[in-house]
């Protein structure tokens, strides 16, 4: 396993680094969004800053490439995740695109998938292909799903939605431009990533993979997720660790820059390691996923678990290291801090992928369900 980046990754990693900082310098329409309660572009799904015309862009600079692989989408998951790009991509390349493939499709608009239900036992990934109380009847030459969808995270055009019929679960994709009414927007901690909840009352959908191929697809959808979170996450981290160090280097306290005293270089070199640390495991699950290698599983738990535990330390450390300045509206760490805090939300806290990590090493009891190789238990 070698890995360093090969020449095409690094020109993909520098073009989309480019394409974010000039982005940045021209925001769509929203800006980067404000306080919470400000609502901005939720009603949409698309989130504050993003202007539809990127699709389009996104397309021509090869982000939604087919032949992108697990490790390339990861080194564009990390640069997203430093500029703290809003829109629906993320959701599109991690969650649907798994399901188009399985059909021998590929997305034309942004896409995403509708998993989590409030009954017990629905309300994770992992979960969806067993626990599935939505839906799907075929009468009159359609299908219709009838249900009640949680926190679908990029709900903008199409849905990927998993159901349940009388042959067992299924995914289907429901076109929210001609279901309008469906779908309400949910307060999130990061109003650049909207959630919707989606209340299907026997709207119209059509059958994409059957219940022969839906579990594996949604495994497949879970792993792909989490490695680009943990990706994300990854680019979170840097970010903040980034405004640090500045303010550590330039910010002069008793005749010295404050970076220099070892209540505040400790930490943040502390807060460096758990990032590499971090991204060294989400390439590793990138590359896993790409080599469709056994340990594929405990590849991803490992890398989720310190993605989102080293984005929450990266944001924490900088917003001591730059004192007050760090808990304004104005400065971009509060926004890194709720996109951190978003990622460490969705499907499940870090200890649940604690839990997986151990039942994957030690062949105990747990969920299991991200796939990684058995072992035998410790005597």
């Amino acid at each position: 396993m070698d890995f360093t980046l090969t020449d095409e990754q690094q020109a993909l990693r520098s073009a989309a680094r480019d394409w974010l900082a000039l982005r940045a310098a021209r925001p769509g329409p929203g800006g980067d969004g404000g306080p919470p309660g400000d609502g901005e572009g939720r009603q949409s799904g698309c989130a504050p800053g993003w202007d539809t015309a990127h699709w389009a862009e996104l397309g021509r600079l090869g982000w939604l490439d087919p032949g992108l692989d697990a490790v390339g989408l990861a080194l564009l998951a990390e640069e997203a995740g430093a500029a703290l790009m809003p829109g629906p991509w993320l959701p599109t390349v991690s969650l649907a695109v798994p399901a188009y493939q399985a059909a021998g499709r590929w997305p034309e608009r942004p896409a995403t998938l509708a998993w989590a239900e409030p009954a017990p036992g629905c309300g994770m990934l992992r979960e969806a292909a067993a626990g599935t109380r939505c839906r799907a009847v075929t009468a009159g030459g359609g299908t219709r799903l009838s249900g009640v969808k949680l926190r679908v995270p990029g709900a903008s055009a199409d849905v990927v939605v998993a159901a349940r019929s009388e042959a067992g679960v299924g995914l289907y994709i429901v076109d929210l431009t001609a279901a309008p009414g469906i779908a309400d927007a949910l307060p999130t901690v990061d109003a650049s990533r909207p959630l919707t909840v989606l209340r299907l009352a026997a709207v119209p959908a059509e059958p994409m993979t059957g219940p022969d191929v839906t579990p594996a697809v949604l495994r497949a959808v879970r792993q792909r997720l989490l490695t680009l979170l943990s990706a994300e996450a990854v680019g979170v981290a840097r970010q903040a660790l980034a405004l640090a160090a500045e303010h550590a280097r330039t910010r002069v306290q008793f005749g010295r820059p404050v970076g220099e005293y070892q209540g505040v270089a400790h930490p943040l070199a502390d807060a460096a390691v758990s990032m590499e640390l971090a991204r060294c495991l989400a390439h590793r699950a990138a590359w896993c996923i790409d080599a469709t290698d056994p340990g594929t599983g405990e590849a991803v738990a490992a890398a989720t678990v310190a993605a989102r535990e080293a984005a929450i330390l990266a944001c924490e450390t900088a917003a001591q290291v730059l004192g007050a300045t760090g808990f304004t509206w104005d400065h971009p760490l509060h926004r890194l801090y709720r996109r951190a805090r978003w990622i460490g939300c969705l499907d499940g806290p870090p200890r649940a992928y604690r839990a997986e990590l151990a039942a994957s090493l030690l062949g105990g009891p747990g969920p299991g369900e991200l796939g990684g190789r058995a072992h035998a238990p410790l005597p």
